[in-house]
C-alpha cells in the first residue's frame, strides 16, 4: 500500500501522461478552476453516501466530472489537482 504522497504524485503523473494536462495547459486555468475541482473531489470524500454530482463549484463540464465510489480515490484526485493548482501560481 502506497502512502497519500506517492498516490497524489501516481495520479498527478496519470493526469499528465494519460490526459495531457500538461503544466502549460494547466496555466490557462487562471480563475482557481484547479482548485475548485479538488474541492469537489473532497465533497465527494467526505460526503460519500450521496449521489454522486459535482458541487455548483464543478469549473468545467459535466461530463469531466468523474467521481469515485471510493472515498480515497476522491481525495487522490483532489491532492494531484491541488499539486497542479501550487505548481501553477509558483511557476507563472
Amino acid at each position: 500500500m502506497s502512502n497519500g504522497t506517492d498516490l497524489i504524485t501516481a495520479e498527478r503523473e496519470r493526469q499528465i501522461r494519460a490526459e495531457g494536462w500538461t503544466p502549460e495547459h494547466d496555466a490557462e486555468h487562471t480563475e482557481n478552476e484547479l482548485a475548485w475541482a479538488a474541492r469537489c473531489y473532497v465533497d465527494q470524500a467526505i460526503f460519500t453516501f450521496t449521489e454522486p454530482s459535482p458541487t455548483g463549484a464543478w469549473p468545467w463540464d459535466e461530463s469531466w466530472w468523474k467521481p469515485s465510489p471510493d472515498p480515497v480515490r476522491n481525495l487522490v484526485k483532489a491532492g494531484a489537482l491541488i499539486a497542479a493548482e501550487i505548481d501553477r501560481l509558483t511557476t507563472s
